[in-house]
């Protein structure tokens, strides 16, 4: 649990911010507001940090407002009720453990190796954290689950899938929710969610508009599903506030940045990359 000075005083910095703000856009002031509450944030041997994240990934959830009654006490019920104003069923609060996990690590992605340049040059866990998030957002991130989201809410129906899909193609644009710069053959992740949330909700309209979706990307020989468009299905599906699955995505990722941030404390040197110039060749100074 976090402590409930700091959860306050992160609920406190919220109540200037728009109502319909992203989730994601909130766990960055909340990260920032108890990194600031935080005296030990520089503690970073081991013992610490793991304590300094179960901190924070219960404040960052705790701190998000409130939609529905929490269920129970664990990460999983107590985030589905800042990110839904429905009740969860049982297999659908399956289904968000499940991402939580699937989500937790996945090498070096960019936002983790972002995380670890930050925690090479010894900042603190809340700042390697926020590095994390500052990246996660991007649209080739995991802000992609928020372009997959509405890429399903335009299809009410099943024959819409092919329209949205092809406009898209026609734009020259990337079908959000699809494609892995790893995973040529299709994310594995994204599948075993997936599956998840079609055995949660046989027959739900959610459903059936991203089975549309995926049954055109591959009439069209396009890539397959990732992790990302699984989230988006399950967060339409559970009837979640709008930017939902990037929420989950980060609250999941922040004990992989971390896990990494230890890494880095420990080996103590600074991550520093070169660069080659390739511009115009220089010309000789007049002597």
């Amino acid at each position: 649990w976090c402590e409930a000075a700091a959860l306050g005083a992160a609920v406190t910095a919220q109540r200037a911010l728009p109502e319909d703000l992203l989730p994601l856009d909130r766990l960055q002031v909340i990260t920032t507001v108890l990194g600031a509450s935080d005296s030990l944030r520089f503690q970073l041997d081991p013992a610490s940090v793991s304590a300094t994240g179960r901190r924070l990934i219960a404040g960052l959830v705790d701190a998000l407002p409130v939609l529905s009654e929490p269920q129970g006490e664990s990460i999983a019920e107590r985030l589905w009720s800042r990110l839904c104003p429905h009740p969860p069923s049982p297999a659908l609060l399956d289904a968000v453990r499940a991402a939580l996990v699937l989500l937790a690590d996945h090498e070096l992605a960019a936002s983790t190796l972002a995380a670890r340049v930050a925690a090479s040059a010894k900042a603190d866990p809340y700042a390697v954290v926020l590095t994390g998030l500052g990246v996660l957002g991007g649209p080739l991130h995991g802000g992609a689950s928020y372009g997959a989201e509405r890429l399903l809410a335009e299809i009410t129906e099943p024959g819409q899938a092919a329209r949205a899909v092809a406009e898209r193609v026609r734009r020259g644009e990337r079908i959000p929710g699809f494609g892995h710069s790893v995973y040529k053959n299709g994310d594995g992740r994204g599948a075993f969610l997936l599956d998840l949330v079609k055995d949660a909700a046989p027959g739900h309209d959610r459903v059936a508009a991203g089975l549309a979706v995926l049954e055109e990307m591959r009439r069209r020989r396009l890539p397959d599903r990732n992790i990302d468009f699984a989230l988006a299905t399950l967060t339409a599906v559970s009837g979640m506030t709008r930017g939902a699955g990037e929420a989950i995505f980060a609250v999941a990722r922040v004990a992989g940045w971390l896990a990494h941030a230890m890494e880095e404390y420990d080996r103590g040197t600074l991550l520093r990359l070169r660069a080659s110039y390739t511009g115009p060749p220089t010309r000789p100074q007049p002597t």
